[in-house]
């Protein structure tokens, strides 16, 4: 390697590695909105789900369905719910256990009513109305990811909806 070749290897090598790094400021400002707490609606947009302390004072989340807003499969679009378990969604956890694992990111368990089955999950919010839940089995580079949203607020009657 010749002066001039090593000289733009390491000038690109820190290029690389200032481009990696997060803003000025990003990991001290923001943080409480960055938490997984609140409500979600899920990609399939079947349900909204409140995730919250598992009981009061713990550190521990879990996800509960507060809202059921449609019936569809998570296996395709127009494909009607075929639920292994068929209690009613309303009121179900689907998130239990999850502890913070990492910066901004919590560890637990997902249940998924489609089959009955629960997995190995992460969290990851991303912004402050995306989530990233990470469901895998055994290892966590394999698995799947889904983007919950915020709900979108209902518009109040003194913001000009209808009454």
């Amino acid at each position: 390697m010749t002066p001039q070749s090593a000289t733009a290897f390491h000038l690109l090598a820190a290029l690389t590695l200032y481009a990696a790094l997060p803003p000025a400021g990003a990991q001290q400002a923001g943080t409480e909105a960055r938490a997984p707490l609140g409500r979600w609606v899920t990609e399939s947009g079947n349900l909204e789900v409140e995730v919250a302390p598992c009981s009061s004072g713990s550190a521990t989340l879990c996800g509960k369905v507060v809202k059921v807003m449609a019936n569809r499969s998570m296996a395709g679009p127009g494909q009607a719910g075929e639920f292994a378990d068929k209690r009613p969604a309303l009121g179900m956890t689907l998130l239990s256990g999850f502890k913070p694992s990492g910066a901004n990111e919590h560890i637990g368990e997902i249940y998924n009513r489609e089959n009955a089955k629960t997995y190995s999950a992460t969290l990851t919010p991303a912004g402050t109305d995306q989530l990233r839940v990470h469901a895998y089995v055994g290892i966590a580079l394999f698995g799947k990811t889904q983007v919950w949203r915020r709900p979108t607020p209902a518009p109040t009657a003194g913001a000009g909806a209808l009454p």
